[in-house]
């Protein structure tokens, strides 16, 4: 069981699961991973309603999902509440756990997700000004924790834990995408700004987020390649976060295309020509390299699964990345009016909902099981490494 599934961090230090005071519960190990599942379920809503087609009985569904995504993230945020009150060092352990540590940034993008997901999906049943304030309140909070993620994570990465050379994984990437996610997202936003100095700093300050995650993740998904190619991928929980590449990725592409829709709304015609031009000149490559990575991450992830892969909170990283370059490739086909990138996004949104429900139906079933909430376990086997759950960091 994933509970029991242990693999090699490659990491410089020990990390050891503080036991929770009083007997355990089922809230004495939630950890932030846990809002991947958020993340991962708002995006079906999200990536459903700007689909380049229309297919019947679509926006009930993406009503219906959304609605479950709003009940997930009220759900894990009243149970992470309670957990600090009860189990206040085991919550502060994760913020130092070399694995967990990196999944703080599920929270922010779980909050941009479900709040984009009101503009795009929650207005029919909630109404547009309601949306409208719903979306303002968890993109700031959200952007406000992303960007904070996005400078506190790889600060201890680089000033208290000591790392192998075969470190780099997927989860890497989790604290520095939330400011690309805010990105665009936030470019849903201009046109509810009332003036005009207001627009232009929203847009020019999505567009900083956007080279802020841009260039850092470059620089991890350079070092996740070179693992690969001098370590080989790990046959275990772990090779799901491969996935999360295409997180970045996508989303750079459905930033850049969102924010040239309405950069007109902001700046003077000729910049914001330019910025039209620049989500196709930008997103096509981006669209390219994210076809490559998907092609290399489903060979090495059939693999894994052939040698039996276990199950694990790391098997979301199959849907929010998905879902981002279902976005991307949205954008992409609305600006160059190409059937093929309309039918790129319908068949990876198909391929979207049907990892959502093997892994909803899979962590449905192990919560209700009991067995993603068990201690994590750890078991030294020299003294520069130590095995970690990849369950328990997701």
């Amino acid at each position: 069981m994933a509970s029991s599934t242990s693999v090699m961090a490659s990491l410089g230090q020990r990390s050891r699961p503080i036991p929770p005071p009083g007997p355990p519960s089922r809230l004495s190990y939630v950890g932030p991973n846990w809002f991947a599942s958020v993340m991962g379920t708002g995006i079906v809503a999200t990536a459903g309603a700007t689909l380049p087609v229309h297919v019947r009985g679509l926006h009930e569904l993406i009503v219906v999902v959304w609605v479950l995504a709003v009940a997930l993230l009220v759900v894990l945020g009243s149970a992470t509440a309670c957990h600090w009150l009860g189990y206040r060092e085991v919550a502060r352990s994760h913020g130092r756990d070399p694995n967990m540590a990196h999944f703080y940034g599920a929270v922010p993008m779980a909050l941009l997700t479900v709040g984009a997901g009101a503009l795009l999906a929650g207005k029919a049943l909630i109404g547009e000004r309601v949306a409208v304030d719903l979306d303002w309140v968890l993109w700031v909070a959200g952007t406000i924790l992303g960007l904070r993620t996005a400078v506190v994570i790889p600060f201890r990465l680089f000033t208290q834990i000591e790392v192998r050379a075969d470190a780099a994984f997927g989860g890497w990437l989790m604290p520095i995408v939330p400011p690309m996610v805010s990105a665009a997202t936030g470019a849903m936003l201009i046109p509810h700004v009332g003036s005009h100095s207001g627009r232009a700093t929203l847009l020019y300050g999505c567009y900083a987020m956007f080279g802020l995650s841009l260039m850092a993740s470059t620089i991890i998904i350079t070092l996740i390649w070179s693992r690969l190619a001098h370590y080989r991928s790990s046959e275990s929980a772990r090779v799901p976060t491969l996935w999360i590449v295409l997180g970045p990725l996508g989303q750079s592409i459905t930033a850049v295309g969102l924010l040239g829709t309405d950069a007109h709304l902001a700046v003077d015609h000729q910049i914001a020509a330019a910025m039209t031009v620049f989500a196709v000149l930008f997103g096509v490559p981006i669209w390219g390299f994210a076809m490559l990575w998907a092609a290399l991450a489903a060979s090495i992830t059939v693999r894994a699964a052939r040698r039996k892969l276990p199950f694990a909170l790391t098997w979301w990283s199959f849907t929010f990345p998905v879902g981002t370059v279902v976005t991307g490739t949205t954008q992409l086909a609305l600006r160059t009016d190409l059937p093929a990138f309309r039918w790129a996004a319908v068949a990876t949104y198909v391929a979207l909902l049907a990892a959502w429900l093997v892994v909803a139906g899979r962590s449905a079933r192990g919560a209700l099981r009991g067995e993603l909430f068990r201690a994590p376990t750890t078991t030294s086997t020299a003294p520069a490494a130590v095995k970690v759950p990849l369950s328990a960091v997701g």
